[in-house]
């Protein structure tokens, strides 16, 4: 897939206040400072598409970007460890819960999980309220350009015999680097493949 266009749309805290549900629909997500903002930038090829921070809990709103004039891309506050207090987080925890839950054309949620560490029960537990809710996501290694190929695949594999433990099947994943760029295209590859998915499911097609 090549990113032609990518703009910014619209930033709020509400579902219904969201743009009309008429195009397929990426969230990304992740514990704070997973590095996702960099992602997003990385993977439009737009330096300061989202907003980049040092400080943890950045994004506090449900961000949409338009990506192509053909599906949108959402950036959504993170989980986990932020400097907010435990009313916002709160706030945070509800707001999410109904994006998820509401969102029709919600195609897929990828969950950014930080290479370099263990299995952290933060991403876990979000992982299984997606399955209870029925909610397709795919598991996005952050960071692999931070330590050698050889730590990152006994670090994934780890993580995979963790998530084996209590997935029947389990979800797709890709291995990216925000500063070089590695899984981007398959990244880009894999929601260009549920874009035409979805074309070719719908009523007239």
């Amino acid at each position: 897939m090549i990113i032609r266009d990518a703009r910014f749309l619209t930033s709020n805290t509400r579902v219904d206040l969201c743009p009309p549900p008429d195009r397929p629909e990426y969230a990304f997500i992740g514990r704070s400072n997973v590095g996702k903002s960099s992602l997003i930038n990385a993977l439009t090829s737009r330096a300061s598409l989202a907003k980049t921070s040092a400080s943890p809990g950045k994004t506090q709103l449900i961000n949409h970007f338009l990506i192509n004039e053909q599906w949108y891309l959402v950036d959504l506050p993170g989980y986990g460890y932020a400097k907010v207090s435990k009313t916002a987080r709160a706030e945070w925890h509800k707001m999410i819960n109904a994006y998820l839950q509401r969102r029709e054309n919600l195609a897929c949620v990828c969950v950014l999980i930080d290479s370099r560490l263990p299995p952290q029960a933060s991403d876990l537990e979000f992982m299984e309220k997606l399955g209870e809710m029925g909610v397709p996501f795919v598991m996005v290694f952050t960071k692999i350009d931070k330590q050698s190929a050889s730590q990152t695949r006994t670090l994934i594999a780890t993580y995979l015999v963790k998530m084996n433990e209590t997935w029947d099947e389990l979800p797709r994943h890709f291995l990216t680097s925000a500063s070089t760029k590695a899984g981007r295209d398959e990244l880009l590859g894999f929601i260009d493949e549920v874009n035409q998915q979805l074309a070719a499911a719908a009523p007239g097609a």
